[in-house]
């Protein structure tokens, strides 16, 4: 009867059976950005190799996103976290343990919703500041272009800003996920047509008072706005 099932197996045009092949171990890792101090960071937990995004290796009956949830939870402290893939990183170099292949994963959160335990590395011209593990520089750098094809798209759509922001304060979120000055007047008139003026102002910085605006209930920005800002 066992002679009889193996013969049931599948086999390909060679007679070689799926486990007559070498398979990776995979992984994921997760990339989660915010912005701090005025500038953008990523999280970051230790490993054995240094300072490292939050990862782990799949388990047994697990998807993707059950693992990356797992690494943010038990590696990080994070739950409750949107998150969604990159893409797969498989240089067969990558990790010096062995044959793995990871998903990168992105994220973005506004700081005030991380524990105070949380450990940072600055991102400065889409790249950590301190070298993190592995291949995790590259999967930074991944995430970067990722936020920006997102806030390129819409307004604030990952809500580092609070429900209610002065249009300085917006702008100024946008010159660091783009790491780049945005004249004043071009940017108004770019994100304008996608706010909700409140009717109440802000004198916060003890200067004018300032208009406060939240997301229109259709934030998406025109595709100039994306011109203007991925160009």
């Amino acid at each position: 009867m066992r002679a009889k099932m193996q013969d049931m197996t599948w086999r390909d045009r060679h007679g070689n059976a799926l486990t007559d092949y070498p398979r990776p171990s995979v992984a994921v890792d997760v990339a989660v950005l915010t912005v701090r101090e005025r500038q953008l960071h990523v999280v970051v937990v230790p490993s054995e190799r240094g300072r490292a995004l939050p990862g782990t290796f799949l388990h047994p009956k697990e998807n993707l996103a059950e693992a990356a949830g797992r690494a943010l939870r038990t590696k990080a402290g994070l739950v409750d976290l949107t998150f969604h893939q990159l893409r797969m990183f498989d240089n067969p170099d990558r990790d010096d343990r062995g044959w793995v292949l990871s998903m990168a994963h992105s994220a973005a959160v506004s700081t005030r919703s991380l524990p105070a335990s949380t450990e940072f590395v600055l991102v400065e011209n889409s790249r950590p500041t301190t070298s993190l593990a592995f291949d995790h520089d590259d999967m930074v750098a991944a995430a970067v272009f990722d936020l920006r094809d997102h806030y390129a798209r819409d307004v604030d759509p990952a809500r580092l800003l609070d429900e209610e922001f002065t249009l300085l304060e917006l702008r100024e979120l946008y010159e660091i996920v783009f790491d780049r000055p945005l004249p004043k007047d071009t940017f108004r008139r770019h994100v304008i047509g996608s706010l909700q003026g409140t009717g109440a102002t802000s004198t916060a910085g003890g200067g004018r008072p300032a208009e406060l605006y939240r997301r229109a209930s259709n934030s998406a920005l025109p595709a100039s706005a994306g011109s203007f800002l991925l160009g």
